[in-house]
């Protein structure tokens, strides 16, 4: 297991909602609205994992697939 540079603690709340102390965001870049993956790593242990955004990874692959104006003539197909 990796080095934690500083613990801190959080408490489960009635309905199971914790707050992530500022500074354990701060040293990963986690900020408000990122959508976290959720893991069990054996007992009493969670990890948290910043998901991907599949938008911005995949925006622009495939720029010069199409010549210009072919999606245009596959979509009038459509009507």
């Amino acid at each position: 297991m990796e080095k934690v540079k500083a613990e801190r603690t959080c408490k489960v709340s009635s309905k199971n909602q914790i707050t992530i102390p500022v500074a354990a965001l701060a040293e990963t870049g986690i900020r408000a609205g990122d959508r976290l993956m959720v893991r069990a790593d054996g007992p009493g242990r969670v990890v948290l994992v910043l998901e991907g955004d599949p938008i911005a990874e995949f925006a622009g692959a495939l720029i010069g697939c199409w010549e210009p104006g072919d999606l245009d003539r596959l979509r009038d197909e459509w009507d």
